[in-house]
């Protein structure tokens, strides 16, 4: 229950985000974690590239009841930034089964904040003993598009003026007419189509999405294989565990039933003395 709460109130907080004031730091906070050391993960550079649109996304996972706690603190480093450099754009928080747990949390960024953003994420993910377990960046070549679309821009609204033009020309007939100002309109249709074009990249270059995937699940003992006491209790435990459930699902299988002919035997023994004696007295 206190799990569901506190994902409940995720989505306050996600709300809440884009009404407070700029922090200009915008540092990750990590919740307390104590045990095993995490391995680092893997560094994530992109080189600079002018004109490309990044999008990131990074999964993680770490223990069920830290979920919420990471949710917030990542969440908290977006406010600090400010709405100018960060928005959140959408949160889930759900919970699969007792010990299963799944959310994602989306940020538009300052693009030049961005990389830093994640690297950010993935260390209060290690504080938080959990782990990096996939990270996807990619990129669109957002300025060449815009190159593109901005030289047909310019030819359809030159196409444009040229049937303007003529049909501004007297002695045109009908049929000349009805052409250009066919051409006219389609010329039209092209240039603002590319327009389009043209401010959506522009949009993609201005902010970069990044997206965090929390899952639960054994995010220190289970990736370790070099660690084989740790492996081996694990194996231990979790054999413990079902033999105890085989155990309990037996008992409350034939325990009614045995409960119910020990009582029976239990009768019977206390009527066969006095039955047998009656029958010896020929009663």
């Amino acid at each position: 229950m206190r799990r569901i709460m506190a994902g409940c109130g995720l989505a306050a907080l996600a709300l809440a985000g884009c009404s407070k004031a700029p922090d200009s730091t915008g540092t990750m906070e990590a919740p307390a974690a104590t045990g095993d050391t995490v391995p680092a993960a893997p560094g994530i550079a992109v080189t600079a590239a002018p004109g490309v649109a990044f999008n990131y996304r990074y999964g993680f996972r770490l223990p069920p009841r830290a979920i919420a706690a990471a949710q917030e603190a990542h969440a908290a480093a977006c406010e600090k930034l400010g709405i100018a450099r960060c928005r959140i754009t959408g949160m889930d928080y759900r919970v699969m089964g007792e010990n299963a747990i799944r959310g994602t949390l989306a940020f538009k960024l300052d693009p030049a904040i961005a990389r830093a953003f994640g690297k950010q994420g993935v260390d209060l993910i290690q504080a938080a003993r959990g782990t990096l377990v996939s990270a996807t960046i990619t990129g669109t070549d957002a300025g060449a598009a815009i190159e593109r679309a901005a030289a047909t821009r310019d030819d359809a609204a030159a196409a444009a003026r040229r049937a303007e033009a003529q049909l501004a020309r007297p002695g045109a007939g009908a049929a000349e007419r009805a052409e250009l100002q066919r051409q006219r309109a389609a010329a039209a249709t092209a240039a603002r189509d590319a327009a389009g074009v043209v401010a959506d990249n522009r949009a993609s270059l201005a902010t970069t999405p990044v997206q965090f995937d929390y899952d639960s699940g054994d995010a220190i003992r289970g990736f370790d294989s070099s660690a084989p006491l740790t492996s081996a209790l694990d194996t231990m435990v979790g054999s413990a565990q079902v033999t105890l459930a085989v155990l309990l699902g037996a008992i409350a299988i034939f325990g009614p039933p045995g409960l119910a002919l020990a009582i029976v035997v239990l009768l019977w023994r206390r009527v066969r003395g006095p039955l047998r004696r009656r029958v010896a007295r020929g009663d």
